[in-house]
Formats: structure tokens, sequence, C-alpha cells
């Protein structure tokens, strides 16, 4: 089954006629695939690890899959198509990728839903682009393109970045973050009333939900030793995270992950600001999962502890797979909860 966005482009598939095409920012579905029968060839970058996931074993001689911020060559396509990001600070972020990615005269297509900001595109096209056109409005989506005029900046991640101090119970760290990831240019409170409340660890330890690395750095400015494994489903977070590490001078192993299921082996102890939104809907479907597998990942006296909205039910499925619940700390909008 097709996103609404991607039923868009396959209903103008004919735009794609014998063409180069790249993908940016494609949703989970087998969009890429459906387009072999017009494109001559397709190439999609997924900044979504799951989206990533779906698509990966489709892969052939014609369709190309990679995860990321950013492409791993200097490849030129006759036409992009982004789908504009559910953050909408992203966006231009996107559509510069993609001019670099554009032969001259190319075809920049963009595709969204009415109420995740797309509208504002003939606003937010940049001077190397020509006026946007309508095309389609259809599914509560529209469509737009436009004309590559003239040669655009190279990505430089510096010019995306966001960097700040944060003085933390822990110590002062520098945070650096990229467009789009949560918490952009400050310090969430979640995060912050975990950080007042985080209990003394030791060995291997988990950053799930990574963002930009705020939790990360903490751990490492409190405790050196310890082993941290950061993760995310997001190439942006993650690109996020290694900034923020090289600004403190710190290490930890970095990966994707489609909730733990990258993660191997067992923890001393996970520590998490966990995400309660699945693109534009709030759930708290992930959390529930992180937390069942959580419990499988956590060494037998290991350590557990996350921030969560209060008003998210968390605690019956935190006693179902943990037996209790302990709520450390709390304020009028989050509660702190551990294993113990």
């Amino acid at each position: 089954m097709l996103s609404n966005p991607s039923q868009i482009i396959l209903r103008n598939s004919e735009l794609f006629e014998s063409k180069n095409v790249l993908l940016i920012n494609f949703e989970s579905d087998q969009l890429a695939k459906d387009l072999l029968a017009n494109a001559a060839n397709v190439t999609a970058l997924a900044l979504d690890f799951n989206h990533y996931q779906q698509l990966e074993s489709q892969q052939s001689s014609r369709l190309q899959v990679h995860f990321g911020h950013q492409l791993p060559n200097e490849q030129l396509f006759d036409c992009v198509v982004v789908f504009y990001p559910k953050s909408k600070s992203l966006a231009p972020y996107l559509i510069n990728l993609a001019a670099c990615h554009l032969k001259q005269a190319g075809e920049l297509y963009i595709v969204g839903e009415n109420k995740g900001g797309v509208r504002s595109i003939p606003k937010q096209l940049p001077a190397y682009f020509d006026s946007a056109t309508k095309l389609d409005n259809a599914r509560h989506c529209l469509l737009f393109s436009s004309e590559l005029i003239a040669s655009a900046p190279a990505i430089k991640l510096q010019d995306w970045t966001s960097q700040y101090s944060l003085n933390t119970p822990q110590g002062d760290i520098t945070i650096c973050n990229l467009v789009g990831v949560f918490s952009e240019k400050r310090l969430d409170e979640g995060t912050k009333l975990l950080l007042e409340h985080l209990p003394s660890l030791q060995g291997r330890v988990l950053d799930f939900g990574c963002g930009a690395g705020v939790i990360t750095a903490a751990l490492l400015k409190a405790c050196p030793q310890l082993e941290v494994e950061s993760v995310d489903i997001n190439a942006m977070a993650l690109a996020a995270c290694e900034l923020t590490l090289a600004a403190n001078g710190m290490q930890a192993k970095v990966y994707p992950s489609d909730g733990l299921n990258q993660a191997q082996g067992t923890f001393d102890a996970i520590i998490s600001n966990p995400p309660f939104h699945d693109g534009l809907n709030s759930t708290t479907n992930i959390a529930a999962q992180f937390v069942q597998d959580s419990a499988a990942k956590l060494k037998a006296h290991g350590q557990w502890r996350i921030v969560a909205n209060r008003h998210l039910p968390y605690s019956d499925v935190i006693a179902q797979y943990f037996n209790s619940v302990n709520v450390t700390a709390e304020n009028n909008r989050y509660k702190v909860y551990s294993n113990r």
C-alpha cells in the first residue's frame, strides 16, 4: 500500500519516462520499485532507517537504495523527488541536497501532505530554482515542480548546525544539532528532568533515540569509562550525535537501529527520552515496543530509566514487563520512570 504522497507521484509517473530519478526522504512503501515501470533507473535515499529496510531487499541493477543524510557519491540525475519532511526546518536542507544531485535544467518535484507544510514551497525555493508550479492536488497532498536554473552551494553540515553550550548536573557539554532533529536549538524539558535524576552507571550503556547526543554526552561527562552505544532511526540525528561527540572530545558507538533490533547483546543500563511520534501523529506504540525490547536487552541487575510526557499511558506496559512501576521524579509535564 502506497502512502498518499507516493500515490500522487505514481499517478504522475509519465514525468519520469526513461529518466534517471532520485527519491529523497522516501516513505515506507514500494514506490521506488513501482517507478521502474517508467523510469530508466531509480536511486532512493532514506533518512529513516525503517524506510531503508523496507526497500533494501528490492535493490537491483536499476534500483539503488541508501540510508543517510547524503548520498555516498556525487551522481547527477534528470529529476529528483523530495518528500516534504515532517520537520519544516529540514526542507531547505533537502532542497539544497536535491539541487546538488540535479543536472542543469533538471526537474525538482516536491510532494507532501497539505497539513505538513508543503503549501509553503513556492516561498521556500532558493534562487537557484525557478518558480514552483503546482502539478497536482489529491488525497490531501500537493505536488510541485521547479527547474534548476543555477548551481547550488555544496552541502556542508556546519551550515545546517546549531551549536550551544549546556550546563548539566554532569558538567558543561557542547551540543551540535542539525535541522530537523528533536530539540533543535535548546534542551527540552523532559531530557532536563531526566539528566537531573540519572543513576550512577557503569559498563555498557544504551542511549535509545539518541537525537543530537545530549544524554550520551552527559553520561560520558559523568563517567568517561562508560561504553556507550547511541542509536536512532533518523540519519540527521545520528550525524548530529557524532558532531556532538567530536565537539566534546568523546567517543561512543553511534549506529542506526529500528527500535532495538540492531542493538546486539545485553546492557548494564538503558537510558532514554523515547520518541512518541510517528510522522505527524502521536503514538505510544514505539515506546511500548521499546519497553518490551528493553526488558529483554537489560542484564539481570541492569538499570532502566526513561522520561515521558505524564499524560501518556506508560505505566501499564512498564508494569507488564518490569513487574513494577517506579516514578523517580516528576513535574507538571513529565515523569521519570525506572525499573527500581
